[in-house]
């Protein structure tokens, strides 16, 4: 095969260690091989580093094994041409699999060109991506932590919950407080209700009383602290993201014109994607990358499951979220798309096939500064006008009645 790479270095990356193998093509064809093991310490790397500029290294392959190839990347970017390769892609002949081999094995494929690079953003959308992702992990402890402190007013028998729509609202915050430090009646619990809530009063009035216990004002009280500490650390995350998304404030002003895209999940699209939409290729790459198009899975002309591929779960999830809001946007054409879809074939795939008509909005939006168009929701009607009228002139008329259609006046 033909060599594309005359001087690279495959890497098999471990939490302690890196073996790198550098490969050299001569003039003459013969391959030169130096193989080398290095820890994973900032030193260690550096000297890495310092070797591989030595002798020429112009391109660097590793596999995305965890979270060990970050480092790594961080310290060798800027100076090499960087592939960092699906491990599903660099799979070797079983049977002979040590640390070298695999280093061999990295080296050779990168040599050849046999390689595709997985998409790693830059160094500011990488800290974006942190952020959103470890926000997402925050609001999940949160949602958790109440529906344990549910449970535990069940178990102590306060139906909150049957009667305040919000229990972690103000109004249900100020009775949670009430029954941990046992001082208040029922009826004066009830008669902290706020607004709306106060009408009821006497319902609230039953479903306060309960059987609480010290144990279960112990508990109520520490998952209350919890819940305290978890929200404040919310307030200062979407601060700070707030502060990192300044210089893609053009992007996220785009995406928020999108129905069922706020600014939250805004930031998590431009985490993951980024602003160049040029690294995907073309939109079809994108969807793929994603995880929201049909999986290709044909052998012996039989067609078997296309259900869509893993992809990247950050956006998926948050492109499904905004699917299902823009279903509940009001005379749109994501909500009548979702709609028309979900009668034939269900709500999941309602719901990713939206999601998909999203992401191809974003890809057209980014890479040609364009505002969203939005089709309204007679937009699928007018594609086929004559097609469609017939067919609810028929359905009148097997109803019984007879139909004359007239064009209205202009």
């Amino acid at each position: 095969m033909q060599t594309l790479v005359e001087r690279g270095c495959g890497m098999d990356v471990h939490q302690a260690t890196v073996v790198a193998c550098l490969l050299v093509v001569l003039k003459d064809g013969k391959v030169q091989k130096q193989i080398r093991t290095f820890g994973t310490t900032t030193r260690e790397l550096l000297s890495l580093r310092e070797w591989l500029l030595s002798e020429g290294c112009t391109h660097v392959a590793m596999e995305s094994t965890g979270v060990y190839w970050k480092p790594i990347y961080a310290i060798l970017e800027g100076a090499f041409e960087i592939v960092v390769a699906n491990a599903q892609h660099v799979k070797k002949v079983p049977g002979r699999k040590t640390d070298v081999k695999d280093a061999e094995w990295i080296a050779d494929l990168l040599c050849h060109g046999l390689l595709r690079s997985s998409f790693v953003p830059p160094q500011p959308i990488r800290e974006l991506r942190e952020l959103t992702r470890y926000r997402r992990k925050l609001v999940e402890s949160r949602s958790a932590e109440r529906n344990r402190l549910l449970k535990l007013l069940e178990t102590a028998n306060i139906k909150l919950a049957s009667v305040a729509t919000d229990v972690f609202g103000v109004s249900g915050r100020l009775m949670l407080q009430a029954l941990v430090q046992a001082t208040a009646t029922s009826q004066q619990m009830a008669d902290l209700a706020k607004g709306l809530l106060r009408k009821k009063i006497p319902e609230l009035e039953l479903a306060l009383e309960g059987k609480v216990e010290e144990h279960h004002r112990f508990l109520l009280s520490v998952q209350l602290r919890r819940l305290q500490a978890v929200e404040e650390d919310l307030g200062l995350l979407e601060q700070r993201l707030q502060e990192k998304l300044k210089p893609y404030a053009i992007q996220l002003a785009l995406l928020q014109e999108i129905p069922g895209v706020d600014w939250t999940l805004g930031a998590v699209i431009i985490s993951e994607l980024g602003v160049d939409m040029s690294v995907f290729g073309n939109v079809s790459q994108l969807a793929s990358w994603a995880g929201i198009c049909p999986g290709n899975n044909e052998s012996a002309g039989k067609r078997r499951s296309s259900r869509i591929p893993k992809g990247n779960v950050y956006l998926k999830t948050a492109l499904v979220e905004a699917a299902n809001a823009a279903a509940k946007a009001k005379g749109t054409y994501l909500r009548d798309k979702f709609y028309r879809l979900k009668a034939r074939r269900g709500y999941k795939r309602a719901a990713v096939a939206v999601a998909h008509k999203i992401l191809v909005a974003i890809y057209h939006m980014f890479s040609h500064q364009v505002c969203y168009n939005e089709l309204g929701d007679l937009y699928l009607d007018t594609l086929n006008k004559h097609h469609l009228t017939r067919n609810l002139v028929h359905r009148l008329e097997r109803l019984g009645y007879a139909v004359t259609l007239e064009q209205k006046a202009a």
